[in-house]
């Protein structure tokens, strides 16, 4: 979001194995939902589990809503050796396993002490806090899209004839 400063979408495509681009894979936000009924019949429920991530200014976050066991019944670990967060339910009925690409750039390792959760409203709240490196990361990226920004209103402005 410009006027916030919000990341609202992250995303990034690949190539195939023959070289043509790849489907997007979104990082942060969610990917544009497209209802043609008369195409499908089916659609997803709406009471199944939806996961999405939402970072923070000082966190990555990632949400996991229509949970509505009790908080008692979630274990969230890390797989040090995959580099993984994992959720697990101990009544079996949610498992998801995710990694964080933004320290798969720089080598990080997930740490125990930097992973914190709840739960409310059907809701689990998983946040990550960011290492230094990748808060220096993001100083330096928000400072290039001010100063773009700034080069951009420059070049509005019109000379007069």
């Amino acid at each position: 979001n410009e006027k916030t400063d919000e990341l609202l979408v992250r995303k990034r495509r690949t190539k195939t194995a023959l070289g043509a681009d790849g489907q997007w894979e979104y990082l942060v936000g969610d990917a544009p939902t497209r209802m043609n009924p008369e195409a499908t019949g089916i659609s997803v429920n709406a009471s199944n589990p939806m996961f999405h991530r939402k970072d923070t200014d000082k966190h990555f976050q990632w949400r996991v809503r229509n949970l509505p066991y009790p908080s008692d019944n979630y274990d969230i670990s890390i797989d040090s050796e995959k580099r993984q967060i994992v959720i697990r339910t101990k009544n079996k009925k949610y498992y998801k396993r995710f990694g964080i690409p933004e320290l798969d750039v720089i080598g990080a390792n997930l740490l125990e002490g930097a992973l914190t959760w709840y739960h409310a409203n059907h809701t689990l709240v998983i946040s990550y806090q960011k290492p230094k490196e990748v808060l220096d990361e993001e100083v330096k990226d928000k400072m290039e899209r001010k100063k773009l920004a700034t080069q951009q209103e420059d070049d509005a402005q019109c000379k007069q004839q």
